[in-house]
């Protein structure tokens, strides 16, 4: 009997897909693009090699520790749940197959791809210890913490497929997973310390990849080996629960009765019989795309609930006796619910069609009075209906913590510049003397740049950043909603689409304008700063420099709206010409082509019927 049979099969049917090849280039290719665009904009801005290495390494580590926890999402969240929806999981357990060869061979030919991207970049993170700034020991230990953080991701996401069998429901409790494996024991460390009122050493932080890849680079004595194998324990621990429920979720369960359906898990999904026919016959008449499409509530719940849970949070903080720089963490907060507003609005948009494709529902709204625009307009504003009052109010509380996230860190500068500006002492004659160090005055100096001007013109520049930062907020959230329907119609999964989305739309754009705005920016800047360091007070106020954070964001947001602009008009043109062409194509059928051309047929030849001699030889017909 062969060793691991499913191991050896998936790998090989993985090794030669050709996504697997473009993946490492493209990783490649994205890693030498940062690290080039990073070593340009440190080098412009006067930073030693070595400053320039330790930038360049810790940009490169940071978005891949990010790309490999989101590996567990979209590789391995839906890999066994898609076998039960399609029925072909129990097959393998007809045979001799334990729950671990399926299971291993699951997470070795998803993690190939993956596993093959971040080796692609290994090559550009080690050119750090040639600049200078970045010890051995530390790019290993950063390296071995990447792989364990990118075998915890995949872990998780098969823990989760073993117990699923809703895409949709799979990456959703998959990320719950992730943040709880990734943060939990750091906030559970934190609370810990301010019920204590001290500090605290780190204990639930150990089982978390992401302490193993912090402490990394910690000199001395630390806790990153004890953090590496208990994270990496927790991962193994997950594996084994997915080879033990394996075997015994794949069954489908056994029919209910009629009366089942009206149970509480049916009105969870759907609602009571009320709530049902009110809404059958509110929306059917007007728009039949729109009443399927809103049909099920806890999608508008779920994002209700996440709605409610920032305000409250913000309200909490508002009233709340902290110091106003709380304010400034609202940055990183902030930043992590839109990231998963945007997720989520991915995976709605890209849901309904693809499971239209799968059910044959495609084809009977096609086949009835409707035509591909009536479709898709349909799908877009029940996407209205259900999300629009919740994500108004994130973005409008998400402009009131920008606004006072800016404020604080103008405060900040201030207190800054004012304990940098010149320590006074009193001599033995009396004298106040004023010493003042090159980094106090760079200090002082950064201070004037963000503090010049009016308070009136500081305050209009902070809600004009918020607005910019709303309205582009916006318009991604549009884009993502319109690409994400038409990677609905062209996808094979739900979990592909929904990664074909944010990558598309939002990772790769941000990363180009990021740099693009930061070079002109820069070029804008230079003669300011270079009149700044020609003038010998370290205070002067230059009042073009209050509006330099206003102009930053807007360039930013100005790329990112033409951005949403240009996905936002390609998908709808695609969805409006060619969505019956890829309803076709999802049956299996070639693409439409013009009908054969009929060659006519020649009349066949008129024969003439003798008649036949019912008395032969007499002469007789």
């Amino acid at each position: 009997m062969t060793f691991l049979p499913i191991v050896e099969r998936e790998l090989r049917v993985a090794a030669r897909k050709r996504s697997t090849f473009w993946l490492r280039v493209a990783c490649a290719v994205v890693g030498l693009v940062i690290g080039s665009a990073c070593m340009l904009l440190t080098r412009v801005r006067g930073l030693g090699t070595a400053q320039m290495g330790d930038v360049l390494f810790n940009v490169i580590t940071w978005l891949s520790v990010a790309a490999v926890l989101c590996a567990g999402l979209f590789f391995t969240s839906d890999c066994l749940s898609e076998e039960k929806r399609e029925g072909t999981l129990g097959f393998l357990f007809l045979t001799d197959l334990r729950g671990y060869d399926v299971v291993l061979g699951k997470l070795l030919a998803t993690s190939l791809r993956a596993f093959y991207g971040l080796l692609a970049v290994f090559p550009i993170l080690a050119v750090t210890l040639l600049l200078g700034g970045v010890t051995g020991a530390q790019f290993w230990k950063t390296s071995l913490a990447l792989l364990n953080a990118l075998v915890c991701s995949l872990a998780a996401g098969l823990a989760v497929s073993a117990m699923s069998r809703d895409s949709q429901k799979a990456l959703g409790a998959t990320l719950l997973v992730l943040l709880l494996f990734v943060g939990g024991g750091p906030l559970g460390d934190v609370i810990m310390g301010l019920v204590k009122g001290g500090h605290t050493k780190p204990l639930w932080s150990l089982s978390s990849p992401g302490y193993a890849f912090v402490s990394a680079g910690d000199w001395g004595r630390s806790l990153y080996w004890r953090g590496l194998m208990i994270s990496q324990g927790v991962a193994w621990l997950l594996f084994v629960l997915a080879c033990a429920l394996v075997p015994r979720t794949w069954q489908e369960k056994h029919a209910k009765p009629a009366s089942a359906t009206k149970s509480w898990p049916y009105s969870w999904r759907y609602g009571g019989a009320k709530r049902r026919g009110s809404l059958r016959r509110k929306l059917l008449g007007r728009d039949p795309v729109l009443w399927l499409a809103c049909r099920e509530r806890w999608q508008s719940l779920l994002i209700w609930a996440m709605a409610i849970l920032v305000a409250a949070g913000f309200i909490a903080v508002l009233i709340s006796t902290l110091p106003r720089e709380a304010w400034m963490v609202w940055g990183y907060v902030g930043g992590l619910f839109t990231l998963l507003l945007y997720l989520w609005a991915a995976s709605q948009s890209c849901r309904f069609f693809l499971e239209a494709r799968r059910s044959g529902m495609t084809e009977l709204l096609l086949a009835a009075p409707l035509d591909e625009k009536q479709i898709v307009r349909g799908h877009w504003r029940a996407l209205l209906r259900m999300f629009l009052v919740p994500v108004l109010i994130l973005l409008s509380v998400h402009v009131a913590g920008s606004a006072l996230s800016q404020i604080s860190m103008r405060r900040m500068y201030a207190q800054i510049g004012a304990s940098a500006s010149g320590s006074t002492s009193t001599n033995s004659s009396g004298v106040v003397v004023y010493s003042t160090s090159v980094t106090s005055t760079n200090a002082a100096r950064s201070s004037a740049m963000l503090n010049s001007g009016p308070a009136t013109e500081r305050l209009v520049t902070v809600l004009l950043a918020g607005l910019a930062a709303a309205a582009s907020t916006a318009g991604n959230l549009v884009a993502l909603c319109w690409f994400g329907m038409w990677m609905g119609m062209t996808s094979k999964s739900a979990n592909l689409a929904t990664l074909k989305t944010i990558l598309f739309v939002q990772i790769i754009p941000a990363l180009v304008i990021y740099v693009a705005s930061a070079f002109l920016m820069m070029a804008v800047m230079m003669p300011y700063l270079w009149k700044l360091t020609q003038t010998k007070s370290p205070t002067a106020s230059f009042p073009w420099m209050t509006w330099y954070p206003l102009l930053s964001v807007a360039l930013g947001a100005t790329l990112s709206l033409a951005k949403d602009i240009g996905f936002f008009v390609w998908s709808r043109k695609k969805l409006f010409s060619s969505f019956r062409e890829e309803a076709a194509r999802s049956l299996g059928q070639p693409r439409f082509a013009a009908p054969p051309i009929l060659q006519p047929i020649a009349a066949p030849p008129v024969t003439t019927v003798q008649p036949y001699p019912l008395f032969p030889g007499t002469g007789k017909e």
